[in-house]
């Protein structure tokens, strides 16, 4: 069987293999029988608000009560929702999301949670892909039920509101609040409401169709625009599934994960809530978050990509603080997984705690020029450094760069994609160096 789960579950177009009925159905039953088999009955499935979630929902439903097992339906609600369930609800052995994260529309996924709220290893994919690959494995004659969890939203809303004391804030924070038109689009009403905050929302009305569509974490000129007009303190912004989120600055410059973990890891520390003083985060990290975190004296460690890998990093290093230039932040010590919505509490807190503006706080951390340019490429996902031509343009590029910057090539583990980054000093020799690797790529593969 063709290998199922990427860097962050299951994904694809909706409707076309892997992300059909027929799979989601024998995922639904192979997550059930892996909750039956650790002495659980129930799983919990949310979704974000594309079209297609009802569909894929409906059949992974099916799925888990085909094994015996009961399918809670949380109904949309963010990707760490469902993991704060998966934590928190009496007799579920795992959380199912249905997500294509930042995709556009016609994407889907879907996301596994094990018990207590945390993703997969990968020992663990490649053992429920077997099940889902294994027409022998009988789910046995019991017949689970379908209930609904008409609560999801509000357990978690009071979930992220208990760590942080707001309501004692005078005045409330100005703020301008992008939804993606996704799973955030309700739920954000509830955390940023008004007796809290001084809160405008925007892209908060889905339709099936407009999720991440201009707006979102990837398109932040709406955000840029409004909070400029409103005088706000800071804009945030969220994927469709609301695990990242991305800030815009009172000025409306953009504020990404690792200046947000930059900040966040520096109040902590003078706050003696760093334990082990230490930041993880991926290769994919500007240079400028290292030489920040030095000056800090804080450890940083970096990781390969996707937040499973800062995840296990963590736990495996104590870290506590971790995350993605994307917008992905772990906070382990309020949530097991990247959350937005936390995030976006956890830098507003620091904002009113130290009474400075954001992009004060910004700048602890000079951004160096960073070029990230994708390059379309087949699905056959040669080793790129075997041909000769695309092995020594980039290391040229690299030669050039030296000591001062550094390029990653990697291949997407979402789409059929050959991600090429290129940072360094000066804007101008980061881009001509992405160009020449891109250039070598599209004649070759």
């Amino acid at each position: 069987m063709t290998r199922l789960f990427g860097t962050d579950g299951i994904r694809g177009r909706a409707n076309t293999h892997p992300m059909t009925c027929e799979t989601a159905l024998k995922t639904g039953r192979a997550v059930a029988l892996m909750a039956r088999d650790m002495g659980q009955h129930q799983v919990v499935i949310g979704k974000d608000t594309r079209i297609s979630g009802d569909m894929l929902e409906s059949a992974l439903a099916a799925g888990v009560a085909s094994a015996g097992a009961t399918a809670c339906l949380a109904g949309v609600i963010p990707t760490p929702g469902v993991a704060y369930l998966a934590a928190c609800m009496t007799d579920v052995g795992a959380g199912v999301m249905i997500s294509a994260s930042h995709n556009p529309f016609y994407d889907n996924g879907i996301k596994i949670f094990q018990k207590g709220g945390i993703k997969l290893t990968d020992d663990q994919e490649k053992s429920l892909e077997a099940m889902i690959g294994d027409p022998e494995r009988s789910p046995g004659e019991t017949v689970g039920t379908i209930s609904i969890v008409s609560d999801s939203l509000e357990r978690y809303a009071r979930f992220l509101l208990d760590r942080f004391p707001f309501e004692k804030l005078s005045p409330r924070i100005r703020l301008v609040v992008d939804a993606a038109n996704g799973a955030a689009s309700d739920i954000c009403h509830q955390v940023f409401n008004d007796s809290l905050f001084d809160a405008v929302f925007i892209h908060d009305q889905p339709d099936g169709f407009n999720i991440n569509k201009d707006c979102g974490s990837q398109h932040v000129q709406d955000l840029q625009e409004q909070v400029a007009a409103r005088k706000a303190d800071i804009g945030i912004a969220f994927d469709g599934d609301a695990d990242r989120m991305i800030a815009v600055d009172e000025t409306g410059g953009m504020i990404t994960g690792d200046r947000i973990l930059a900040i966040c890891a520096g109040h902590a520390k003078k706050k003696n809530h760093l334990p082990n003083n230490r930041v993880v985060s991926t290769v994919m990290s500007n240079i400028g978050l290292t030489r920040a975190l030095d000056a800090m004296a804080i450890k940083h460690i970096r990781t390969g990509v996707g937040d499973r890998r800062v995840l296990a990093q963590m736990q495996e290093t104590g870290a506590v603080m971790g995350g993605e230039d994307s917008g992905h932040m772990i906070f382990l010590d309020d949530h097991t997984t990247g959350d937005g919505l936390l995030s976006a509490l956890r830098l507003m807190t620091v904002m009113a705690e130290t009474g400075r503006t954001l992009s004060d706080l910004a700048s602890v951390m000079q951004v160096f020029p960073q070029v990230l340019k994708n390059v379309e490429v087949d699905t056959s996902c040669p080793d790129f450094m075997q041909i000769p031509a695309i092995a020594e343009a980039i290391e040229a590029v690299s030669s050039r760069l030296g000591k001062n910057g550094r390029v990653l090539v990697r291949y997407s583990g979402t789409q059929p994609l050959l991600r090429v980054m290129v940072e360094g000093p000066e804007k101008e020799v980061t881009t001509a160096g992405c160009d020449q690797i891109c250039q070598a790529i599209q004649a070759h593969i």
